[in-house]
């Protein structure tokens, strides 16, 4: 079953998220988002570099800076005002659908 909207998957919401605690690099990001979504959400190495490309194309998310750790790049990202703006919106929607399920029912 699809989640998240067209515009934001959940993978990408999770994404986005672990990216507003400050610029992460690959690695810290997959552990991120394993720990905000309880385990649930665990992209593959190549699934989260594909999500992060195209979020970085689309201007939500941008490279913040590239290191060289023992011999290898590594590239960390940040999240840019837009994708902020973005994560927040996606949030009020899920908060409001949740809203339909969580009220308190009137027995």
């Amino acid at each position: 079953m699809p989640r998240g909207t067209s515009e934001v998957s959940e993978p990408m919401y999770f994404v986005l998220t672990a990216l507003r605690a400050g610029p992460l690099h690959g690695h810290a990001i997959s552990k991120s988002i394993k720990e905000l979504s309880g385990g649930r959400v665990q992209p593959s190495v190549g699934t989260l570099y594909g999500i992060l490309e195209r979020l970085n194309e689309r201007g939500v998310i941008a490279v913040d800076r590239e290191e060289t750790v023992n011999g290898r790049n590594r590239r960390y990202f940040r999240i840019t005002d837009e994708g902020q703006a973005l994560v927040e919106a996606e949030a009020r929607r899920m908060q409001a659908a949740a809203s339909l399920v969580l009220r308190p029912s009137n027995t």
